[in-house]
């Protein structure tokens, strides 16, 4: 599936780790598997963005039953909340569906039998939907076993202790003790209530139901990783890479060109802590590679199926590094063929825009070589340089304030103060920054200008100088230290067009020439003012007018 240039063969797994007898989950056995996955208009989630989504529209959808048909606030949210169980927990919707759908038909909280009768039909869907993904799992792991033909081995991490769906305990037992603590403690609206006594209700029954879907997810994950490692487990041979967005994509054995993924899983490895420095290092090698991580080969422990948990032994990325233990830290999420064709054009689409800004970077640094040739004559410069914001750092920054007031000033209501007050605050800490940022370069490094003053970063502990799309971006070896960034706005087809270069492209270009030639660095260091001042009396001016809009309105 990768359009991007690849290794020529998998990183190889050492032969000492590979079970006897372990045999490869081959294209053959991977195709059966994906047969036996639930029908195509059954949702099956493959990112946990998804989850997010089906999160805001049973938000919405409840505040839609509430507020315009006036329903009660029970009513509109438990039908709601079934579109995001079916997605994040299904276990729950074969009882809940049933159960709920006779208080609705009996009580008819609609104002109509219709409303009541497409509520009713709605879980009934939500059911129908449920019930063969539920199915499907049994057929996904019957052949899963199958393509293991009886090959067991104990999981390499059997011992250690076992975090899995802890902290979703947690988080899902508390939202749902204050959910149901505000169901109980918050009246049932009057006849004729107003918008607060209707919409706070339905927001403790949302908070209950998400808490409820959360604790159900902490404990099946915990209950799943603990019956994988109580006996040995099948052991396949496949093939593993980290996707673009930082889950490990599994292929079948004999998939090379990583042309199809069977299905994603987010992991985490299960390390000592002597390695700690090593992993960091990985780690933020990973966040600054663009794309997919090489194929490696991989022994994966468990039944794979939607919604299962797995141990993966895969091939490390470093040269003759040892192989790492990974274990699942969500369920594993099949893929369908319309989400592969869906993932295949937005890597298409990615290739083409890191294409198009990898042509501008080299047009910036082309550039700048020329432009820094008649500097270079007598020995290199011996001034400071400095690097502002720009026509388009403000442009951005005055069209998120209309847009703010568009918002704020559209609208009626008691929330929209206390909303605005907060949108007032965060906008006054980042405004500074956006019209404001200032990079200095002296002998000693680069001075980046900030609220509280500015911070050094010196030329040997640079790490990252980079302009990805809209965002400059400066970060340093240290992990203390926070990365530095600026986003405006740009157009790359307009840029390539009429042969523009884009500022950042600009202070990119001109940054990392410093920085890997020290011979054109500056030779004296900046004094205080040239460092910069701090930023926070700006944040003052904009706090201020903010609050004063605010109180004129009330």
């Amino acid at each position: 599936m990768s359009t991007t240039p690849g290794p020529p063969s998998p990183l190889p797994l050492p032969a000492a780790v590979v079970p006897d007898g372990c045999p490869s989950w081959s294209g053959e056995h991977a195709r059966r598997w994906l047969d036996a996955l639930p029908p195509r208009w059954v949702p099956l989630p493959s990112r946990s963005r998804q989850l997010l989504t089906a999160l805001s529209a049973t938000a919405a959808a409840t505040a839609l039953l509430v507020l315009p048909a006036g329903w009660q606030p029970w009513a509109a949210a438990l039908p709601a909340l079934h579109g995001l169980w079916l997605y994040a927990r299904p276990e729950i919707v074969p009882v809940s569906a049933p159960v709920l759908a006779v208080p609705l038909a009996v009580l008819r909280p609609g104002t109509t039998w219709p409303e009541t009768a497409v509520a009713v039909t709605f879980l009934a869907l939500v059911w129908a939907a449920a019930v063969p993904r539920l199915v499907a799992r049994r057929r996904q792991r019957d052949r899963a076993r199958d393509a293991a033909a009886g090959i067991t081995a104990p999981l390499p991490d059997t011992g250690r202790p076992l975090a899995r769906g802890r902290f979703l305990l947690v988080c899902g037992g508390v939202l749902l003790a204050c959910g149901l603590a505000a169901v109980a403690v918050v009246p049932a609206p009057p006849p004729d209530p107003s918008e607060a006594a209707r919409v706070l209700p339905a927001l403790a029954w949302l908070v209950a139901g998400q808490g409820l879907a959360t604790l159900v997810s902490g404990l099946l994950g915990r209950r799943r990783a603990a019956a994988l490692r109580a006996a040995p487990a099948p052991v396949l041979r496949v093939l593993v890479r980290e996707g673009a967005d930082g889950d490990t994509e599994v292929f079948a054995a004999d998939d090379t060109a990583a042309l199809r993924p069977l299905f994603r899983v987010a992991v985490t490895e299960a390390g000592d802590k002597e390695g700690d420095d090593r992993e960091l290092d990985d780690f933020l090698a990973r966040v600054d590679r663009e794309g997919p991580g090489p194929l490696r080969e991989a022994l994966m422990y468990g039944v794979p199926c939607d919604g299962a948990e797995i141990l993966l032994l895969t091939a490390a990325e470093a040269a003759d590094g040892p192989p790492v233990v990974e274990r699942s830290s969500g369920p594993v999420r099949p893929l369908s063929e319309a989400t592969v064709r869906r993932l295949l054009a937005a890597e298409k689409r990615r290739a083409a825009r890191e294409a198009s800004h990898a042509e501008l970077r080299r047009a910036a640094g082309e550039t700048v070589a020329r432009e820094r040739k008649p500097e270079t004559r007598d020995g290199g410069p011996a001034g400071i340089r400095q690097w502002r914001a720009g026509l388009l750092d403000r442009l951005r920054a005055l069209l998120l304030v209309l847009w703010a007031g568009v918002v704020f000033w559209g609208d009626t209501g008691g929330w929209r103060y206390a909303l605005g007050a907060l949108a007032g605050f965060v906008g006054a800490l980042w405004l500074p920054h956006w019209v404001a940022w200032r990079i200095t370069a002296d002998r000693e490094g680069l001075w980046l200008g900030g609220l509280r003053g500015p911070r050094l970063l010196p030329w040997d502990e640079i790490r990252t100088v980079d302009c990805t799309g809209t965002e400059l971006k400066l970060d340093s070896r240290r992990a203390s230290f926070t990365s530095w960034s600026a986003h405006a706005p740009r157009w790359p087809w307009l840029e390539r067009r009429f042969g523009l270069l884009h500022p950042y492209e600009r202070t990119a270009a001109e940054i990392t020439a410093l920085w890997r030639d020290p011979s054109l660095r500056p030779s004296v260091s900046a004094d205080r003012g040239q460092r910069g001042r701090p930023l926070w009396p700006l944040a003052l001016v904009p706090a201020v007018a903010w609050a004063a809009a605010l109180l004129f309105l009330s």
